[in-house]
């Protein structure tokens, strides 16, 4: 079985196509052949060595990637979530050694895998469940209410995306940043009013909220530069561990979205949003597995809109 891993950290060019032993399906477990891995953010750190510690309690080759999507083509015993055999699916993967998205063929617990939204392709399915999920628990995490204010910094990126879709189902008020090329395209996600980024976000988001927004999500990973935005006693949550300093009575907390493993629930519901039209997948293009480093290289030199997906 093919799987895009790496034998030693460093560049794109690490990746290589390596050949892994054929998995099965455990009790409450379910195998997927997967068509599609999609390339995150995540995954060039678990290539160039910045979670090198952490992976070398377990031989190479490490495999990446936290999204895949595929068809099931076994079921273990007493899986109980409705997923059968010749469904297209899609998951989210906590990697772990070569137990990583890239590859063909995957074992995952049943609760990580749930059907892929009605009429789209794995291409389309597999950008899904991490930023989706991700985008869902810092939301949950802030605890704000319809006709609250939320900001969105990296709001072009796929997080960013979802975290607005999400929020507008929420009837949150949503101010979100953005260049002037992407103005249009944040606007569309249903951004009430959508500012030029840059460090000085947060001044802009005052000219509009001069008490400060209820939370903010903080996809650009601009940290203390944008604390500012939040009101006295308002919420902000960071997707890289960043943990503010305590002020103003400000929530601070930080979105870990391997804590949403195996949330059936949670991924099920993002895949109706899809269906509902509420939520619109974004693919930039595809590569084939040899090809990996390529695609690693693309997303690194940054601008990418829509994500990057492998293709068995």
């Amino acid at each position: 079985m093919r799987a895009v891993g790496l034998m030693v950290h460093g560049g794109p060019e690490v990746l290589e196509v390596v050949e892994l032993a054929e998995v099965h399906a455990g009790p409450g477990q379910v195998r997927l052949r997967v068509h599609a891995a999609a390339v995150n953010p995540t995954d060039t750190m678990a290539r160039n060595g910045s979670r090198a510690e952490q992976q070398k309690v377990d031989p190479p080759p490490y495999v990446p990637g936290m999204d895949a999507a595929g068809v099931v083509d076994e079921v273990g015993d007493g899986v109980s979530t409705g997923v059968q055999v010749g469904d297209a699916v899609m998951a989210m993967v906590i990697p772990k050694a070569s137990h990583g998205a890239y590859r063909e063929q995957i074992v995952l617990d049943a609760r990580a895998v749930v059907p892929a939204p009605a009429g789209t392709t794995h291409i389309q399915a597999c950008t899904l469940p991490m930023n989706g999920l991700t985008a869902r628990q810092s939301l949950d995490l802030l605890g704000l209410s319809s006709g609250q204010t939320l900001a969105v910094t990296g709001a072009a990126g796929a997080y960013g995306g979802y975290v607005i879709q999400l929020a507008k189902t929420e009837g949150l008020t949503v101010i979100a940043d953005a260049s002037e090329t992407d103005h249009d395209l944040v606007a569309s996600f249903g951004a009430d009013i959508v500012v030029h980024r840059g460090d000085d976000v947060a001044t802009r988001i005052r000219e509009h909220f001069p008490d400060g927004v209820d939370g903010l999500a903080d996809g650009a990973v601009q940290n203390a530069l944008v604390i500012p935005a939040v009101r006295d006693g308002g919420a902000f949550t960071a997707v890289r561990g960043y943990e503010g300093e305590p002020q103003r009575g400000i929530t601070f907390t930080t979105t870990w979205v391997r804590t949403y493993d195996c949330e059936f629930e949670k991924l099920d519901r993002l895949r109706q949003l899809v269906e509902s039209g509420a939520m619109t997948l974004r693919v930039a293009d595809t590569y084939p597995p040899e090809r990996a480093g390529e695609a690693h290289r693309r997303l690194e030199a940054g601008g990418t809109r829509g994500r990057l997906v492998i293709e068995f």
